[in-house]
């Protein structure tokens, strides 16, 4: 079709093959057939189309988006993308107007226009598949709402924290997810369509109320930008691939968790598989799949930036690689938050496991430390009192609840009777008030702030 005109060789077969992108942007349609619509009716304001024109074209377009979601209409490699499928396919089925729909329009600005629509589509998706995690997470923490486990740094014990306020820290990186979702939303809310292939067009369309018309929040103020703009997919995909990261995060605690090492929780039948040799095993293959899918999300990230950071203004045929990025991080986090849900839902704590590993007779090291600078004891000598301490317990094999007073008083005077309330797990957890901090309380409230918001219906942009 486009090579009546300048071109007098037909394309070669394997050039067609190379260049067809519509084995994968066929699912644009959608958003193709409703940026269409919306032109349609602006041309129709511009004494372009008339009323009977731009009826036949939307009646056109809307049974050929009805053929596609039956499976029924059939796609042509031939005409290169999806864009010029639907063109070709409506000027056939209603002649003359179907021939005027591109008027005042390049496949450069229509592009542009259907993969911001779609960003825009699959945003409001991902943000509630996060939302839908975050309640899982929220869901499971109340089940283990009393559990005490080890807190960890360099994956060695540390301090007391409650699992609850564990799981609940990746609450908040996926809040952070939905936040970076919500900014990238708002920036590629812009319509370039009427920015033509690079300088616009003659035929000058009212964009304002096209872009009311498509929910889009702004006209774009530089054409030459408009049509050749993917910020917006980079923004997204590293949005999405810092999600994964946090899932990966997660599943790396998941795998430790469920490993006969900690056995810290439980995962169902349904959210494992079974060894094609050893009997025994039970392996958390939906985390480890997601911690390796992590590694496509940041790959289509870096794959984006290569083909965008060396092009010349304006439009240029590298910018076709946008898409299977997009596709295939969009597809994989989708899936992946999906999956996660419904296995964080059929995931719960091992209470005595997490207890006994709790019961670390060093765990309230920091505690006691704390403890000698309330007595007046600069932190960096009582850091060095517990090291010695520490090494002490060590050596005899005890922990800090086997010890005497007078054995504590030994290694500094500011030890008092008082020394051993502060090692109960009880009063070490109350003991963290601050804001933030793992305290039973702060973790009730924050249970009850997530499951507030999370009830309110924040996946709604």
């Amino acid at each position: 079709m486009l090579r009546k005109g300048r071109l007098q060789q037909p394309t070669s077969a394997l050039v067609q093959r190379y260049g067809e992108s519509v084995s994968f942007d066929w699912r644009l349609y959608a958003q193709d057939i409703r940026g269409s619509i919306a032109h349609a009716r602006g041309l129709e304001r511009a004494g372009i189309l008339t009323a009977d024109e731009r009826g036949q074209i939307e009646r056109g377009l809307r049974e050929i988006e009805a053929e596609i979601q039956a499976g029924k209409f059939t796609w042509s490699h031939e005409l290169e993308d999806v864009h010029m499928n639907i063109e070709a396919s409506l000027t056939q089925r209603i002649g003359p107007a179907g021939a005027k729909l591109h008027t005042a329009r390049s496949r450069n600005d229509q592009v542009a226009t259907d993969i911001r629509l779609y960003c825009r589509d699959e945003i409001d998706a991902l943000r509630e598949r996060l939302c839908g995690l975050q309640t899982a997470l929220v869901d499971c923490a109340e089940r283990g709402e009393d559990a005490v486990m080890p807190g960890y740094t360099h994956l060695q014990r540390g301090q007391p924290v409650l699992f609850a306020h564990h799981l609940l820290a990746y609450v908040e990186m996926l809040f952070r997810d939905v936040a970076r979702l919500d900014d990238a939303r708002r920036r590629l809310n812009v319509l370039p369509l009427g920015s033509g292939a690079l300088a616009g067009s003659t035929i000058v369309l009212d964009r304002e109320a096209v872009a009311r018309e498509l929910g889009f929040d702004c006209v774009s103020q530089n054409s030459m930008d408009a049509v050749s703009d993917r910020d917006f997919i980079a923004e997204l995909l590293f949005a999405i691939a810092l999600a994964g990261v946090h899932l990966s995060r997660l599943s790396e605690d998941v795998i430790l968790w469920a490993s006969a090492e900690f056995a810290f929780i439980h995962l169902s039948d349904a959210h494992t598989t079974g060894s094609s040799l050893m009997p025994q095993k039970k392996n958390p293959d939906v985390a480890e799949l997601t911690r390796g899918k992590t590694g496509r999300l940041v790959g289509n990230l870096v794959s984006l930036l290569t083909v965008l950071k060396g092009l010349p203004m304006t439009y240029n045929r590298d910018l076709q690689e946008d898409k299977e990025s997009l596709f295939d991080s969009i597809d994989t986090l989708r899936l992946a938050l999906e999956v996660f849900a419904e296995m964080v839902a059929g995931m719960d704590v091992n209470t005595a496991k997490t207890a006994a590993a709790a019961s670390d007779p060093l765990l309230l090291a920091t505690d006691l430390a704390d403890y000698l600078v309330k007595r007046g004891v600069p932190f960096r000598q009582a850091h060095e009192i517990m090291g010695k301490l520490v090494a002490h317990c060590l050596e005899e094999g005890r922990g800090f609840l086997d010890l005497r007073l007078e054995e504590y008083r030994l290694f500094s005077p500011a030890f008092e009777a008082s020394v051993f309330e502060a090692l109960k797990m009880d009063t070490a957890l109350k003991a963290r008030q601050a804001a933030g901090a793992p305290s039973p309380a702060n973790v009730r409230s924050r249970l009850a702030h997530w499951r507030e918001v999370l009830s309110e219906g924040s996946a709604k942009p």
